[in-house]
């Protein structure tokens, strides 16, 4: 039997779960517009996070490349009879030594920066690396989503146009039952209703390969609700007046110099590697109890007797990558300028041809189709008329919706091609 606080407490549960229960389906009809698809990307995406573990990772591996060598601790012993009276004694002869030691290895302090200063940069190259990831995220989920936009579109005219072609069937049915038109009318009608099926089977199937798509990036749940309006595409934040100053924060060309800056690090590694490092090292050596104990101190460092076949070369050599990734980077901006102007002037052309589609193609098409139905009905004209005016209409409103697709994926390609998070990134 329940206490009344456990009364409470399982009135307020059955509250709650009432309450997500009514809210979870209005969530569900909830219409989903591209900002929102976009951010459900973001959350869901594991490469994002992936890519924030490598940069974390190196700037760990900068600040532990800046210290010094651990150092070795060495124990042995020394001069140990292996024959005769004094075999394997530890303590017979005089010149048997149990030593322990330690050795440090000091490694110059403008080696150890550059090292350091590698790892740096590759926490940079890392950071970059996030950023063409979210571009590329935001980018192929904005073009599923007005893909999948646009299609339902298209599915809904060829709806309303296939519901005008039933009615025809049955106008030319009953004119064919009075005598007033041929049979050859209602198989011309029936024909065409099955074209317009076949292209919404068509348009269907497009959909559904657009949900997947989508569904890719944001989960199945959401990628089945319905689409808000399409945002507003009249404008661009990168165009021809700012492309030149914006072009270094695009997501490649970023990643391309945070690529140099690591070369750049490796010859700075390299170079400072022509000076040896030094090592110390301090040992302790115990004898027999008749016989003083003993202390060295050893120091060693490299010859460097071959400079110019050895280190200078490892330095050519990176030098020599830093200007193949310099003039990579000089040749792939210069073609993404390219890419970027043709698909700037391509989305300005689509638009004036969806304006010229709506103000002159599609009313002319329309009123084609209003003459040519008025004619047949006033019996002045025949039906073959209007199928071909209606048909010619549907192909014109199809033709611009498509337009309209194509204008769409391009203004998602340019508006999301360089993050807002670019421009941080860039000034570092």
């Amino acid at each position: 039997m329940l206490t009344l606080p456990s009364r409470r407490l399982a009135s307020a549960a059955l509250g709650a779960a009432f309450a997500v229960a009514v809210a979870l389906p209005a969530r569900a009809d909830e219409a989903l517009t591209l900002a929102q698809a976009q951010h459900l990307a973001q959350e869901r995406s594991r490469q994002l996070p992936a890519q924030a573990a490598g940069a974390t990772a190196a700037r760990e591996m900068a600040a532990a490349a800046g210290e010094l060598p651990d150092p070795t601790l060495k124990a042995g012993i020394n001069n140990l009879p292996i024959n005769g009276a004094d075999r394997f004694s530890l303590t017979s002869d005089f010149m048997t030594m149990r030593s322990v030691g330690v050795m440090q290895e000091f490694t110059r302090e403008g080696k150890r920066q550059a090292r350091a200063a590698r790892f740096a940069r590759e926490a940079e190259l890392a950071e970059t690396g996030r950023l063409v990831a979210l571009s590329e995220l935001r980018r192929d989920t904005a073009m599923a989503w007005v893909e999948r936009s646009v299609l339902e579109r298209m599915r809904e005219a060829l709806q309303a146009q296939r519901a005008e072609a039933a009615l025809q069937i049955e106008a030319a049915d009953a004119a064919y039952r009075g005598g007033r038109s041929p049979q050859a009318d209602v198989f011309a009608a029936r024909s065409a209703l099955a074209t317009i099926d076949d292209r919404i089977r068509q348009t269907e199937r497009q959909i559904a390969t657009t949900t997947t798509r989508l569904a890719r990036r944001i989960g199945n749940s959401d990628a089945e609700r319905a689409l808000a309006a399409l945002p507003a595409m009249e404008t661009l934040a990168l165009h021809g007046d700012n492309l030149e100053a914006r072009l270094p924060q695009h997501p490649q060309i970023a990643q391309m110099l945070r690529q140099e800056a690591v070369a750049q690090a490796e010859a700075d590694i390299a170079q400072s590697s022509k000076q040896p490092d030094w090592s110390v090292e301090l040992m302790y050596s115990q004898r027999g109890p008749a016989y003083s104990n003993m202390v060295s101190i050893n120091l060693s460092v490299p010859l460097q007797w071959d400079q110019k076949n050895r280190q200078d070369r490892e330095v050519a050599a990176k030098l020599a990558l830093l200007e193949q990734l310099r003039a990579q980077r000089e040749e792939a901006t210069r073609e993404i300028a390219a890419q970027i102007r043709t698909g700037w002037q391509e989305w300005q052309s689509n638009r004036h041809r969806l304006a010229h589609y709506d103000s002159t193609l599609t009313p002319l098409a329309a009123e084609r189709t209003r003459a040519a139905l008025a004619a047949y009905r006033g019996g002045g004209g025949p039906l073959a008329a209007v199928l071909e005016a209606r048909r010619m209409e549907i192909d014109l409103r199809m033709e611009r919706l498509s337009l309209e697709m194509q204008t769409a994926g391009l203004w998602a390609q340019l508006e999301y091609l360089i993050p807002a998070e670019s421009a941080a990134v860039a000034e570092k």
